[in-house]
């Protein structure tokens, strides 16, 4: 068998080639899962649940020869989504000891292609900040720097995939909670199209959220999107099944794109790191001498109030979130039950009436509109993931009782650039291309693509991978 302590660390699919040959079982792989879960999550806090004895036996089902494009590869969900017969929490002590009943068809379509689920992965309190520091599980921390945040909100699966706990893990993104851990971890993080994975059976059509995976190589995201991808019986929209599966659109060469880049932040006055305006640069420069035209451009993405709308949006969904933890445990919840910034906006989210909800979410999908109709111009828009590199832990505290809303604020400062496709439904994706010399921490961009365009997103960005490859870097600790 292959070194335990660099098996994990490689790709997921090259595990399930390991597999499949024989080379190593999955039992081994998950076993290896496993015991470097044991050691390193007591200070890592990737993860809340891990599912020891299913997981093994799981791993039991699978032989030699399993042609299944993930056979044997350990995999982690987000708990946000359900497993059944595990806890389901979404970060916050309101949901107590709760059990899932039901499973999200991720789950389903993971452990069809062979994938084996070993456990849940932490989060913010209802996925509502860019950094997971839930005061129930406690923060999780950066493997390139343990005091720094990995971002959230899909932080325990960037930090488990970061780590060398699992190859892959599931994330979702409503505003840039898969693409902000992936460039706080150095990881591959793909925002699909709007309507690409369904989120059956536990949640509806969303317009701004989608799921998707935290991985090391592009190839493992084209992967992985072709595993989750297709609407579920019941859903009431989704995107256009792909003509030809998205690892082989991923293997396209593509040639004299024209691709606008800018460092323009969506939030007028937010402050950008140098260092991150020099990674936007160099990724340009790689993008002219791969043979595109790059062009530098100011999007019209400065909407006025946008911040506002935003909140108007978000309080009732997480109100909602919220209102279904208040059913399960039987009361209205009190500050024992969820934190400061999620009481504001839960209140905040049962002020707003129905007329104020739909305004705001007309006039940001018109806004929508109007940007992915600017952006059909250029093949792909290049910009900063995060406005700065991973901040330290505590800069933004959820549990501040003083002004919980400026918490807010705070996070969309470090985010600015994120949202954008959210509001478009356009595929985008933070890769890893650049690294801070005197921190050692990742310094990612960001390719936008168009509606449904994930396919000539992962070529592109497979084409600067193999350029400028970043699978082989890790944390110096992890070997």
């Amino acid at each position: 068998m292959p070194d335990s302590g660099d098996l994990l660390l490689r790709p997921a699919s090259e595990l399930a080639g390991l597999v499949r040959a024989g080379e190593v079982t999955a039992r081994e792989l998950v076993e290896a899962s496993l015991r470097r879960i044991d050691e390193r999550n007591p200070q890592l806090g990737a993860f809340i649940e891990v599912f020891h004895d299913d997981a093994l036996a799981a791993a039991d089902t699978v032989a030699p020869g399993d042609t299944r494009p993930l056979a044997g590869v350990p995999v982690a969900i987000k708990n946000n989504r359900p497993v059944r017969g595990k806890l389901l929490t979404f970060g916050s002590s309101l949901f107590g000891d709760f059990r899932a009943q039901i499973e999200w068809i991720g789950v389903e379509r993971l452990r069809a292609a062979g994938a084996i689920v070993v456990g849940a992965t932490n989060l913010p309190e209802f996925g509502i900040l860019p950094t997971t520091e839930p005061r129930r599980f406690g923060p999780t921390r950066n493997p390139w720097d343990m005091g720094r945040t990995v971002g959230g909100s899909s932080g325990g699966s960037a930090a488990a995939v970061a780590a060398g706990l699992v190859p892959l893990a599931h994330g979702n993104d409503g505003g840039g909670s898969i693409r902000i851990p992936a460039a706080c971890c150095g990881l591959v993080g793909l925002k699909p199209a709007r309507g690409r994975i369904s989120a059956a059976p536990l949640a509806g059509y969303s317009f701004l959220a989608v799921d998707g995976v935290l991985a090391r190589t592009t190839r493992d995201s084209a992967l992985a999107l072709d595993v989750l991808q297709g609407p579920a019986l019941g859903d009431v929209a989704w995107a256009t099944p792909p003509a030809t599966p998205f690892v082989d659109q991923m293997g396209g060469e593509p040639r004299g794109l024209r691709i606008a880049v800018t460092t323009l932040p969506p939030l007028v006055e937010t402050l950008i790191d140098p260092r991150v305006i020099d990674a936007v640069h160099a990724a340009a420069a790689l993008l002219e001498d791969l043979g595109h035209h790059v062009i530098e451009v100011d999007p019209p993405w400065q909407m006025p109030g946008m911040l506002d709308r935003f909140k108007v949006l978000w309080a009732p969904m997480i109100s909602t979130q919220t209102a279904f933890g208040a059913l399960l445990a039987g009361r209205e919840p009190g500050p024992d039950d969820i934190e400061p910034l999620s009481m504001a906006l839960w209140e905040a989210g049962r002020a707003i009436d129905a007329v104020t909800y739909l305004g705001a979410e007309a006039l940001l999908q018109g806004f929508g509109r109007t940007l992915v109709e600017w952006t059909a111009q250029y093949d792909a828009i290049l910009c900063p993931s995060l406005a700065e590199l991973p901040v330290a832990l505590g800069t933004m505290d959820a549990c501040d009782a003083g002004d919980p809303m400026a918490t807010f604020a705070r996070s969309a400062a470090f985010t600015p650039f994120t949202a954008m496709s959210n509001l478009t439904g356009s595929a985008a994706i933070s890769v890893p291309l650049d690294h801070d010399a005197a921190s050692g921490l990742p310094v990612a961009v960001q390719l936008i693509g168009q509606p449904e365009g994930e396919g000539a997103l992962l070529a592109l960005t497979a084409q600067m991978e193999a350029a400028r490859p970043w699978a082989a870097r890790h944390p110096t600790d992890l070997r």
